[in-house]
């Protein structure tokens, strides 16, 4: 099955928890992950956070108070969420949903690494590059 590697327990429930912005993700095995919305925004598997290839990921700010507006399944591998910035780009498989989950502390301390490098604050305001970006994006579905 594509986007779920034999070693991988298969998912067994998605809630999505909106108030506390968190994907909650059980897993066959017993393993509960509280994924922040957050999290999957800034690591999303999309080309747009992550680049083409090595060295081309777009660092991402602004993303706390992130929101999920609403979560389509994607065959039987995975789910494709669309975030309250607009962005809707990624498709988070079973396989990267648990990545997530079991690395979770590592990403965060990663992330944060790579904000201090950068010398941006997490709360600041995604720069505009020349699309629609973060600014002035209104969803009329709040």
């Amino acid at each position: 099955m594509a986007g779920l590697r034999t070693e991988t327990p298969h998912p067994q429930s998605l809630t999505l928890h909106g108030q506390s912005r968190v994907l909650e993700v059980g897993f066959a095995d017993g393993s509960v992950f509280r994924l922040p919305f957050e999290l999957m925004r800034v690591y999303s598997p999309s080309a747009e956070v992550q680049g083409h290839g090595p060295g081309q990921e777009v660092l991402q700010t602004g993303k706390r108070e992130v929101g999920i507006d609403q979560m389509e399944p994607v065959g039987n591998y995975g789910v494709k969420p669309t975030f309250s910035d607009g962005h809707e780009s990624g498709i988070f498989t079973w396989d990267y949903l648990w990545f997530l989950g079991t690395q979770q502390d590592e990403l965060w301390t990663d992330y944060l690494r790579r904000l201090e490098a950068a010398g941006v604050d997490r709360d600041a305001p995604m720069a505009a590059k020349g699309g629609h970006g973060d600014a002035g994006h209104a969803c009329a579905s709040h």
